[in-house]
Formats: C-alpha cells, sequence, structure tokens
C-alpha cells in the first residue's frame, strides 16, 4: 500500500467540555441562511425576468452562475480552511456574500445580475466552512449530534429558501428579497465575530499543494468518482427542475406566481427532511443499497412527472407536488449514503473529500440549470422533465454496475 506524505500539524481547536446550545445554533442558522442565497433566486425567476426585460433563456443562467461559483468556490476556497483559520474565512465570506446579495438586489441590468449570481455562488460556500468549524469544535462524544445538528439547519436553507423568497417576491418584489437576505448575513457575521472562537491550522501546507491533493485523492478512490458521478448526475435534474418550475408555472396552463412556485418548496422540504432515515438504513444495511433505492425512486418520480404532461392541470400540479417528495427524498437519501462512503475512504482528507464530491455536485447542478433552461426555451417542460428521467438512469446505472470494487487505500496527507 502506498502512502502519499504531506506537513501537517496535529493541533486541531481543542473540544469544549460541552458546546454551548446558542453556538450550536448559531453555526445551524449560520449555514442555512448561506446556503438559502444559492436557492432565493429561482421562485423568482418569472417576475424577475419580466421585470428586468431578460427572456426565459437568459434568466435561466442566475442559478447556472450562482451553482457554478458555489462548485468553484468549494473547488478552490473550502480546502483553505485546512491552512488558515476558519473563523477569518468564515467572516471574510460573510462580508464577500453580503456586499454580492446587495449589488444583484440593485441590479440596473442582467448582465450586473449575472456577474453578482457568480460572486453570491463563491461566497455563499462559507456553508462549508461551517460544519467543519462545528466538527472541531464539538466534544467526541456527541460529535455527530452537533454536526447533524448544523447539517439539518444547511437542509432547512435549501428547502425553504424557495418559500420565503417566492412569498416576499411575489408581495414586495425580487429586489426586496436580495435585501433581505443581505441583512440576514450581515447579522450573521456580526453574531459570528462575537460568539465563535478562531481555530488552528491543521495543515503547513502551501496552497498548491492542497490543491493537487485533490487530484490525488480522485485518482486513487474509485469509490470516491463513483460516488461523485453518480451525484453529479443526479443534481442535473435536481436543479433542471428547480431553476425552471417558477418559469413554467408563470406560462400558460398554470398562470401561476412566484408564491405558489416557492410553496412546492414545502414537498421538497417534506421529502428530504425524511431522508436522516436513510442514514440508519445505510448503517444496518449498507449505503451501497440506499444509493440505488435512492437513484431509483428519482427515476420513478422524474418519469412519472414526464408522463404528467398528459393529465389535466389540477391533476399535474398535485403530481408535481407528489414527485417533487418523491425525488427529494430520493436525492437526499443518496447524498447521505454517498457521504458515508466518501468520509469512510480517508479519516484524515474528509474536508477535500467533501470539497471533491460537493464540487462534482455543484457541477451538475450548474449544467442542470443551463440545459434545463435551454430545453424549456425550445422544447417545453416535457423536454425538462425528460432530461431528468435520463441523468437520473444514468447516476442508477452507476451504482448498478460498480457493487464491490474498492478503493486502492492509498492515503493522502491531510
Amino acid at each position: 500500500m502506498s502512502k502519499i506524505h504531506s506537513t501537517h500539524i496535529e493541533t486541531p481547536v481543542a473540544a469544549p467540555a460541552g458546546l454551548p446550545a446558542s453556538l450550536v445554533l448559531l453555526l445551524a442558522t449560520g449555514a442555512g441562511l448561506a446556503v438559502a442565497s444559492l436557492y432565493y433566486s429561482q421562485p423568482m425567476l418569472g417576475v424577475l425576468g419580466a421585470d428586468i426585460g431578460a427572456s426565459a433563456r437568459t434568466i435561466g443562467f442566475v442559478p447556472t452562475l450562482t451553482q457554478l461559483g458555489y462548485a468553484l468556490g468549494i473547488l478552490f476556497l473550502a480546502p483553505l480552511g485546512d491552512r488558515y483559520d476558519r473563523r477569518r474565512i468564515i467572516l471574510i465570506k460573510a462580508a464577500a456574500l453580503c456586499a454580492a446579495l446587495l449589488v444583484a438586489g440593485a441590479s440596473p441590468s442582467v448582465g450586473v445580475l449575472l456577474a453578482a449570481s457568480l460572486a453570491i455562488g463563491l461566497a455563499a460556500t462559507l456553508a462549508q466552512d461551517i460544519v467543519p468549524a462545528a466538527a472541531a469544535l464539538a466534544p467526541e462524544a456527541n460529535r455527530g449530534k452537533v454536526v447533524g445538528t448544523v447539517m439539518t439547519g444547511l437542509l432547512l436553507g435549501i428547502l425553504l429558501s424557495r418559500v420565503v423568497s417566492g412569498f416576499v417576491a411575489e408581495h414586495w418584489g425580487w429586489r426586496t428579497m436580495f435585501l433581505g437576505a443581505a441583512v440576514s448575513i450581515a447579522l450573521i457575521g456580526a453574531a459570528t465575530w462575537r460568539g465563535l472562537p478562531r481555530f488552528k491550522a491543521t495543515t503547513h501546507l502551501p496552497y498548491g499543494a492542497l490543491l493537487a491533493s485533490l487530484a490525488k485523492l480522485w485518482k486513487h478512490h474509485p469509490a470516491l468518482r463513483r460516488a461523485t458521478w453518480a451525484q453529479a448526475l443526479l443534481s442535473i435534474g435536481f436543479s433542471a427542475f428547480w431553476s425552471t418550475l417558477a418559469v413554467m408555472l408563470h406560462g400558460a396552463p398554470f398562470h401561476l406566481g412566484a408564491a405558489a412556485s416557492g410553496a412546492f418548496g414545502l414537498a421538497g422540504a417534506a421529502g428530504a427532511l425524511a431522508a436522516p432515515l436513510a442514514g440508519r438504513l445505510a448503517d444496518r444495511k449498507g449505503p451501497e443499497l440506499v444509493t440505488r433505492l435512492g437513484a431509483g425512486l428519482v427515476v420513478v418520480s422524474f418519469a412519472a412527472m414526464a408522463a404528467g404532461s398528459l393529465m389535466s392541470v389540477q391533476a399535474q400540479l398535485v403530481l408535481l407536488a407528489v414527485a417533487a417528495i418523491g425525488f427529494d427524498l430520493g436525492i437526499q437519501a443518496t447524498l447521505i449514503a454517498h457521504q458515508t462512503i466518501v468520509y469512510g475512504i480517508e479519516p484524515g482528507a474528509r474536508s477535500r473529500l467533501n470539497a471533491v464530491l460537493f464540487t462534482g455536485m455543484f457541477i451538475g447542478m450548474a449544467a442542470g440549470s443551463a440545459l434545463g433552461a435551454l430545453l424549456l426555451a425550445e422544447w417545453g417542460w416535457i423536454a425538462v422533465t425528460v432530461l431528468a428521467t435520463l441523468s437520473a438512469i444514468a447516476a442508477l446505472l452507476v451504482r448498478l454496475s460498480t457493487g464491490g470494487i474498492r478503493s486502492t487505500g492509498v492515503v493522502v496527507g491531510a
């Protein structure tokens, strides 16, 4: 078994005897509000495009660039958490995210809005710094509980962001939503400055070596590659659905506003909040089974949605809600199982393994947003659902065709 060495420091932040509930709440809220910034725009696209004078195809690049910025931020910025004080990184990103949200809200043209969307994605990666910070601060005895609580906050931020933004845009306008989001991040930044301790670096690796270690992890761990490919493929359909739903519902035959499209986030929440049950199933039966069951549920949900175009308007709306529950549950269950697989590969490099997995995931989301907008403009909603179904089938095939293959066991130093 070969080993890749690197310089590192074994002096992480010492965990306190008990982590205050207020600090756990701060971390969970910060993670949720940060990641919510990625999704505020999606339910507002119908009214936003009409107000700013952008076509459906052009406005579809708003979520595309946001997701792409997040993927790039995870790849190029998240590894810095091993090298520098995480508290300082969180504060810098919070300031940058607040500024980007203000620019988005004040955008005079779609070009400025697109640039701000990319910046929002880059800065929102502070969520990926908060979760490792929680793990470092938590005592060993209840580390899982603390990290689980923070991840619950992050998940709620993803799911409820669409509901909130749809309601706010419907009643007070899309610019108000971006302004409110900026204020929320400013408050989190202030609370973090007061309540979060400093962190010692856990490695002396220079920036280039940190990035190089990501490539080594990808090369030497087939399990990481499979998990990343499968989750990225599932993310294509997930993002294609959510980034085009508002535009589709805004037009014929539905003619629904931003609040209605945002309300579909509640259906997604119902599915995704049940996903932690997948963790228990993964512990008992193994994560491989969960990845296959989850991907299979996504295939069925999107295929049913594609067939729903033949139904009445009312029946289509019901089917959309049920399918949203199904595919959100399937995707979140698969992500939990993939994280279980990836974190078990090499405990000393979990933050970088996480960076690889989530980079692939958000590249898939960016591709889904772009393809979804193009397909909706050219061939309509049925084309979006077909794309989502085919990408989910591809993810299921990745999981079905690779059972029993294990990682090479190469160790990449922290």
